[in-house]
């Protein structure tokens, strides 16, 4: 499925009511303008209409991303990001009508931000705008930035770049679990839920079953079952969602047979930090679930 990145635009009006579907139609592509040769549109975002792709690549590869700090201060600060990388350059082909740069950028933070992702940084400096974007969709995790300008007057240009890479799945076996418990008294999991949701996605299912595992192993063995976030967001509704998870996991637990008795499920937000929130590595180890024995 793509998304259309042009919800903003007011000068087309006919786009109303047929957008999506011209939006996606080859066709509609061929009518005018032609594409660089082998280029195709990333499948998580489609193009502005009246546009070409005049430079295409894809390769795996580590790219840097903006994620903070201000280009007239200098202080930038910047992530590397390994994976599956498109670059697209994309060349509006009509001067009447064109979006300015601003609206490209806004369009297409619209797009992640209804798919469940965010905007990580920005710069808006006219007559050019860029942004970083995140989003976590279909158990992959994609950077995505997105920058445009005044080519050459009177012709708009932007460039889109995405990076995709598999996210963080663990299977930590019951046996594990019960070494850590044993020598720490706790064990750190990390559970894939959906984006600022407590619902537990699919290939989280195999780490639910190996905690049920271990206490039907361990038929003395109680826990807490304790939810944490990074620091993205407030501060009350992370610590709403990291209980809300925390219960999401002791009830898949409690239907697998595990009685209620056993468990408990608290929910500490961003309190509790176990790496730097200023790094996505970081805020990725922060959002985690914790079983803390009893």
């Amino acid at each position: 499925m793509k998304f259309i990145a042009v919800k903003q635009i007011r000068s087309w009006k006919w786009l109303a009511v047929s957008l999506a579907l011209i939006a996606l139609s080859p066709a509609f592509a061929k009518q005018e303008f032609a594409d660089t040769k082998g280029a195709l549109d990333h499948p998580l975002l489609t193009r502005y209409p009246n546009s070409r792709i005049t430079e295409y690549s894809k390769n795996y590869n580590a790219v840097e991303f903006v994620v903070g700090g201000n280009t007239k201060v200098g202080n930038l600060r910047k992530e590397k990001i390994e994976g599956d990388a498109t670059r697209l350059h994309y060349f509006h082909n009509k001067a009447e009508g064109q979006p300015s740069p601003l609206q490209v950028v806004r369009n297409y933070q619209n797009a992640i931000k209804a798919i469940g992702g965010e905007v990580v940084w920005e710069r808006i400096e006219e007559p050019t705008a860029e942004s970083t974007m995140r989003v976590v969709t279909g158990g992959k995790e994609y950077w995505v930035r997105v920058k445009a300008d005044v080519y050459s007057a009177p012709t708009h240009s932007y460039k889109l770049e995405i990076v995709e890479r598999a996210a963080m799945v663990q299977l930590v076996s019951a046996n594990k679990m019960l070494d850590e418990l044993n020598a720490k008294g706790f064990v750190t999991l990390y559970i894939s839920f959906d984006t600022n949701k407590a619902d537990i996605k699919p290939e989280a299912m195999p780490t639910i079953a190996e905690i049920v595992k271990l206490l039907k192993s361990q038929t003395t063995l109680s826990l807490s079952i304790e939810g944490h976030t990074d620091n993205v967001g407030q501060a009350i509704a992370n610590k709403t969602l990291s209980e809300n998870r925390a219960k999401s996991v002791m009830n898949a637990i409690v239907g697998q047979g595990i009685a209620t008795a056993r468990l408990s499920a608290k929910g500490f937000g961003q309190e509790n930090p176990i790496a730097d929130n200023r790094s996505e590595d970081g805020r990725a180890k922060n959002r985690r679930v914790e079983l803390v024995k009893k």
